[in-house]
């Protein structure tokens, strides 16, 4: 299993931690953020494909900001699969 660390831009959320197998996601942490909402989203994602999830996050926006910590994940799962 791999760990892939991320740091995202323009959320509240510091650091992403997204363990992976096979293209398969295996467990979210986040460091920072809104805990509950991104507790669920770990939850949510967990055992899914990483290529669907980004596909799903990408392009949400969190209020007037241009990205959100959704989005951020969308970008992290892109660079997992570009690596």
């Amino acid at each position: 299993m791999e760990i892939y660390t991320f740091k995202p831009k323009g959320v509240c959320s510091r650091e992403f931690k997204i363990s992976h197998e096979n293209g398969i996601i295996k467990k979210f942490d986040v460091v920072g953020g809104c805990p509950g909402n991104l507790t669920a989203v770990g939850l949510l994602i967990e055992g899914k494909p990483i290529e669907e999830i980004a596909q799903k996050l990408k392009g949400v926006r969190c209020g007037t900001r241009s990205t959100s910590c959704a989005d951020q994940l969308a970008i992290a799962l892109q660079e997992i699969l570009t690596h």
